[in-house]
């Protein structure tokens, strides 16, 4: 499984790399630069062809690629001789603007790329497995401990349905929003038991990450999803679909109230469960590592969010929207963790 992932996130990246060089291929062709060499894959090549000025290589590992263009070594030879340098064709005797276009040709194709992804992926239509927009106070899980969302007025069990006008359908759209607000007062509307209620909070900074927060934790049911082969839960007798309700006589509203429970370390977990109406015990055993983590072989249910099929254009319209949320956050992001950082040495 691990190593399929790993290959998986290498043919991956080895697309992006060859989308990014594209980019730099096609622009520097259309600013009069000539490309020596396109590769697709690092290393001695394994297959050459030429056609025309330009040398197609295969290289031995089929990962990423590179856009050679002429000249542009000699940057590396304290810009070559004065003859070499200004040869027609050259990267550097080419005007600064089309040298310009030639750099930003990779990152625009990558962002290009990215909206014809999404917009494919909005096309077709999506379930993914996610995080709720249901919220649990941190103070209630860390007792003393007083956070934005304690002085807002939220409680744990609270939907945080919009942010700042903003609908929030899942925790990952609360994270976007509180990310990139710190210190920032934002409107945002909770569903309390049926009711609308308008609230105000500030996040405040993470001077660890530079990120906002406002002290809360996701709600998650404790529905069981995934058994390990062979672990804890699966000795216990668990399977897919039950309902833990009680573990060492402690109610589970929510798989958080178990962390507590946890750092305990308790040599048995007596559960409660329930499954198709049946209320059933088992006593699982926990496995403790020396890292502090604690394996019950377990995983819990998620919410399954459907994303709906898409017309051509509505799918490319927010297809164009996911990229640019994407890249901004990125780069607010990004600022926010350098000003955390100099608020974290000023301390």
């Amino acid at each position: 499984m691990l190593i399929s992932r790993i290959m998986l996130g290498l043919f991956g990246l080895g697309i992006v790399v060859f989308v990014h060089e594209l980019g730099h291929f096609l622009a520097a062709r259309l600013m009069k630069i000539d490309v020596e060499a396109f590769s697709i894959g690092w290393g001695k090549p394994i297959l050459k062809k030429k056609f025309g000025a330009v040398e197609y290589r295969l290289g031995i590992f089929p990962m990423g690629g590179y856009c050679k263009m002429k000249g542009a070594d000699d940057l590396q030879n304290a810009y070559g001789d004065e003859k070499t340098r200004m040869e027609k064709g050259s990267y550097l005797a080419a005007h600064p603007f089309q040298r310009i276009v030639t750099c930003l040709g990779g990152p625009l194709f990558n962002l290009f790329f990215a909206i014809l992804v999404l917009s494919v992926i909005w096309g077709i239509g999506f379930e993914v497995n996610t995080l709720g927009n249901r919220i649990i106070l941190v103070s209630e899980i860390v007792p003393g401990s007083l956070n934005p969302a304690d002085e807002a007025g939220l409680r744990t069990g609270d939907r945080i349905i919009s942010i700042r006008g903003k609908t929030t359908e899942t925790f990952n759209d609360i994270q976007q929003i509180i990310a990139v607000n710190a210190g920032e007062e934002l409107p945002i509307q909770v569903e309390r038991n049926g009711q609308i209620l308008n609230l105000t909070v500030t996040p405040v900074m993470d001077r660890s990450t530079g990120a906002g927060r406002i002290g809360v934790y996701f709600w998650t049911d404790p529905v069981v999803e995934r058994i390990a082969e062979g672990g804890p839960a699966e000795i216990a007798g668990l399977q897919y679909g039950d309902r833990v309700l009680k573990v060492n006589g402690l109610e589970l509203p929510h798989t958080m109230a178990l962390f507590g429970l946890l750092e305990e370390r308790p040599p048995l977990l007596n559960i409660e469960y329930q499954r198709e109406g049946d209320i059933n015990t088992a006593t699982l055993i926990p496995i403790y590592h020396e890292t502090g983590a604690t394996e019950l072989g377990l995983s819990w249910q998620a919410v399954r969010y459907q994303n709906p099929r898409l017309s051509l254009p509505f799918a490319l319209a927010r297809g164009t929207v996911e990229t640019w949320r994407t890249f901004t956050v990125s780069v607010r992001s990004l600022s926010l963790l350098f000003r955390g950082i100099d608020l974290t040495q000023a301390v």
